[in-house]
């Protein structure tokens, strides 16, 4: 995809982890605006919860086109909320086939407390075989269904890997030893890390392939992405942090956009954006108008998708775990993490090692000041905990104090 296309190299998912992001990518919205988005991330212990979700109300990225005369369709990870009261189908999409939880085992289909979570709309589907190739499968034969059609399509396709449990597709037998108890630091090694990504670059190889196949390659948008930055076994460099936290490697992730006759091949750019910026620019290429009672805090990207340069803006991150707060403008970036502020230039250290809070107090004091006024625009919820990761279990995971 990058070679026929568009790749983002300051490309920033909404939050350090996965539910709080897919908020922000379905809405066009901070995630903060809405009870469930101040989760992170929505457990699934909340089945049945009619608080943590994304309400059916609320317009979306598939709703709003779906208005504009698309057909929509989800295959895999919804996490935003469970039956009854929350669903891809409540929000805009005419299909749903995957799992509604944040990971599931890939063969049993079951997640962390052991409920079966693999769904044909919202009414449980029993397959046999690898999710990840189930996903791929299903998503081919949504575009084949396409072919011939006149109406345009948004398809998102939600790969759950590489998210835990840590499994290829020869882990039939790791999957039997876990059971129905599916531990988040439980396995895993680098080789089966890449293993896993592998099977799903297969996948989106062939639903490019499938899009050739109907003759709708030439005038569809691709886009690859993330909902948070790197994992356990991942590797970041050249910045620091895994998920979780604010640093850079917790929040940079892919981002890369195949649209022949917009993007030019092999390209780059180095406008950041953010995941809440999809839904504008996805709808000014489709024709598709927000709602004016729901103001879009993302961005239309059209122009870096042209090559072009956009105007700096600041973007805003905060995650409850340690009171983290983060606000990246132009080439700097304040961080508020385990109680110490900083200010780095992230440009000239990714890394994130040199603190230029003192040496630039006019600097620090902008943004520091701008995070709290956006702040108090948004929700918060006190009560609103780090459900998958226990101080306890962060310090096993990535080695900090907990």
């Amino acid at each position: 995809m990058a070679r026929e296309g568009l790749r983002f190299t300051n490309g920033y998912a909404n939050s350090s982890v996965c539910s709080p992001t897919r908020f922000a990518l379905m809405t066009g919205r901070y995630q903060y605006r809405l009870r469930g988005g101040n989760d992170e991330p929505i457990a699934t212990r909340s089945r049945g919860n009619p608080d943590l979700g994304l309400p059916p109300g609320e317009p979306t990225l598939p709703s709003v086109l779906r208005g504009a005369g698309y057909t929509t369709a989800l295959v895999g990870k919804w996490h935003l909320g469970f039956p009854p009261h929350f669903g891809p189908l409540q929000s805009g999409y005419h299909e749903f086939f995957g799992v509604m939880a944040g990971g599931v085992d890939y063969f049993t289909h079951r997640d962390g407390p052991g409920v079966h979570d693999l769904c044909e709309g919202e009414t449980q589907a029993h397959r046999t075989g690898y999710l990840t190739d189930l996903i791929s499968e299903r998503a081919l034969e949504y575009i084949e269904r396409r072919k011939g059609a006149k109406a345009p399509f948004l398809l998102s396709v939600h790969y759950t890997a590489p998210h835990w449990p840590w499994e290829t597709r020869d882990d039939a037998a790791e999957s039997a030893r876990i059971g129905n108890s599916i531990v988040h630091t439980d396995g895993g090694s680098v080789e089966t890390y890449l293993a896993m990504i592998r099977h799903m670059d297969e996948g989106i190889g062939r639903i490019i392939q499938a899009l050739k196949g109907i003759g709708a390659d030439e005038n569809t948008m691709v886009v690859f992405t993330s909902d948070n930055g790197g994992e356990r076994f991942s590797d970041t460099w050249p910045f620091t942090g895994k998920k979780t936290e604010l640093l850079e490697g917790g929040l940079r992730v892919p981002a890369i956009v195949r649209w022949p006759g917009v993007t030019a091949a092999g390209s780059t750019s180095d406008v950041p954006i953010m995941s809440m910026d999809w839904m504008p620019t996805f709808l000014a290429a489709g024709g598709g108008a927000p709602d004016p009672a729901y103001p879009l805090d993302g961005t239309d990207i059209m122009p870096a998708l042209k090559g072009e340069t956009m105007e700096d803006r600041m973007l805003f991150w905060r995650f409850t775990n340690k009171g983290q707060q983060a606000v990246r403008h132009g080439e700097w970036k304040y961080l508020k993490i385990a109680g110490n502020s900083f200010l780095f230039n992230v440009i000239d250290d990714p890394l994130e090692r040199a603190n230029w809070k003192d040496r630039n107090p006019e600097k620090f004091a902008e943004l520091e000041g701008a995070f709290g006024q956006w702040n108090s625009t948004m929700l918060y919820d006190p009560d609103a905990p780090s459900y998958g990761f226990t101080p306890e279990m962060l310090a096993d995971h990535f080695g900090i104090d907990s």
